[in-house]
């Protein structure tokens, strides 16, 4: 685990694996007109392959974060460099091309008439032929299991069903690095497990890198390989979710709680009179362990 720990006298921040980053966050800030910080001096990066959380509270700087990924949003100071692509030497126009973004709020991402005409969108601004857009946005929506609302009016949507529909116009782009903000938030247990899912088939089908912003600390410990705790609009700690959900005063220190799992599992171990000397993250590791200890 590292706690991130920012020294005046080094403006920059080091790179992680040169040869596997695809997003690297160069001591970046932001300030809003009214005066508010968005993000200050953040590092942070991406590697190829990797599905990273950023976890922390509502205000924290997360969402922020996720809109300087692909140009929404520029840094005040620092720099963001997407693929080799530098905001602060101008070239970010782009960068919607590397990273998508898929908003919290469904309805600030879907406009068009149906649910074709959106998730065509994208490909057509890419420069697809028509045809070569209706292909593409079929082919996103059956990954997403959404191909039957093709011809909904994504008004009448549920929301769920609006969540889904507005990732499927991200992959119909084909982007290196997907990144979504509150991707289960406000969804009914069959959605969340759907985009769950999804989330992991990005990396494993698609060759996707992920970045999700959630304070859902069981989402994150179930498909994380990396967890950056945000706070003050910077990252302070990161490590794998074993390292960083075990930690009660660092989870504590961003305000959150830490996954059910983790808890229950620190439970057990307090009324029993042990040191906890497993880490278990999910429900199925912890069931097996809880076996295993109660047959010795």
């Amino acid at each position: 685990m590292t706690i991130m720990r920012h020294d005046p006298q080094h403006q920059h921040c080091n790179h992680s694996d040169p040869g596997r980053e695809l997003i690297h966050v160069d001591c970046a800030s932001h300030v809003y007109p009214d005066g508010s910080i968005g993000i200050h001096e953040m590092c942070f990066h991406v590697l190829k392959d990797e599905i990273v959380a950023l976890c922390g509270q509502n205000g924290s700087g997360k969402s922020t974060l996720i809109e300087h990924l692909n140009g929404l949003l520029v840094p005040s100071d620092g720099d963001i460099v997407i693929n080799g692509m530098s905001v602060a030497r101008g070239e970010r126009a782009d960068l919607w091309k590397e990273v998508g973004v898929v908003f919290q709020r469904s309805e600030d991402q879907l406009f068009a008439p149906t649910v074709l005409d959106d998730v065509m969108f994208g490909p057509l601004n890419l420069g697809m032929s028509k045809e070569d857009a209706h292909d593409a946005a079929i082919k996103a929506l059956e990954a997403v299991g959404a191909v039957d609302l093709a011809k909904k009016l994504p008004n009448y949507l549920s929301g769920g069903q609006k969540r889904l529909v507005s990732i499927a116009g991200i992959l119909a782009m084909k982007p290196r690095i997907m990144a979504l903000d509150e991707p289960t938030s406000d969804l009914d247990p069959v959605h969340s497990a759907m985009v769950e899912r999804l989330i992991l088939e990005f990396r494993e089908r698609f060759g996707i890198s992920v970045v999700i912003a959630t304070h859902d600390l069981d989402l994150a410990a179930r498909i994380a390989d990396r967890v950056c705790l945000v706070k003050n609009g910077a990252v302070y700690a990161e490590g794998s979710p074993r390292e960083i959900f075990y930690d009660t005063d660092l989870i504590r220190d961003a305000g959150l709680k830490q996954p059910d799992t983790v808890m229950t599992y620190l439970d057990y171990c307090h009324q029993r009179g042990v040191a906890p000397e497993d880490r278990p993250i999910t429900r199925a590791e912890l069931v097996t362990l809880l076996e295993r200890l109660t047959t010795q």
